[in-house]
């Protein structure tokens, strides 16, 4: 059937291409044989072609589709995770807040403790060195007194011209001794 149409297609474009004339004036049947062409052909395309490119466009149409849900999930989870992530972010500065707060009332404390035990060890010190000016100053007297004593006695040989005894050297150290008044000496105020 289709090789008798393409003799007869074939032999009408024959007999109007040796008129001349077929351009400017169509032939009926060269239009109902086109008409039949263009009729058989879009019927084998229906039923041939146009499903599988539909199906094909179909196809198509879901996996753009599918592609579009997933990332409008993949966008929301993404939102999900951005929030979550702001808010560890959020408590994460807080929890550092927090922690450099107690770092310095930390600091603070033991600045304040530092000081405490300076002071404590300050006055101790200062304690300590006032026990050792006082026992310093009674070996001083102490010292002193032997001093006098052994001058007294001294002098006295040289002015009596005689050894004394030991009651005598005694006796004489006693009166020179409580003559002098050495509590001046241990407060630190000057003798009149």
């Amino acid at each position: 059937m289709l090789g008798s149409l393409a003799n007869l297609s074939a032999s009408g474009t024959q007999v109007l291409a040796s008129s001349g004339g077929f351009l400017i004036e169509p032939g009926i049947g060269l239009m109902v044989w086109t008409l039949l062409v263009f009729g058989a052909t879009m019927f084998l395309l229906s039923k041939l072609a146009f499903p599988r490119i539909s199906e094909a466009l179909g196809r198509r149409q879901k996996a753009i589709e599918d592609s579009i849900d997933t990332a409008e999930r993949t966008r929301t989870e993404a939102e999900q995770i951005l929030a979550e992530y702001r808010e560890r972010l959020k408590e994460a500065r807080t929890q550092s807040d927090e922690i450099v707060q107690r770092a310095r009332q930390a600091a603070e404390a033991h600045e304040h403790e530092a000081k405490e035990r300076g002071q404590e060890m300050l006055g101790e010190a200062a304690k300590r060195a006032e026990r050792d000016i006082q026992a310093a100053t009674r070996r001083a007297l102490d010292d002193i007194r032997k001093e006098v004593a052994d001058l007294t006695i001294m002098a006295t040989e040289k002015v009596t011209r005689k050894t004394l005894n030991d009651t005598d050297q005694r006796r004489l150290v006693e009166e020179a001794l409580s003559e002098l008044d050495f509590s001046g000496l241990s407060s630190g105020a000057p003798q009149s």
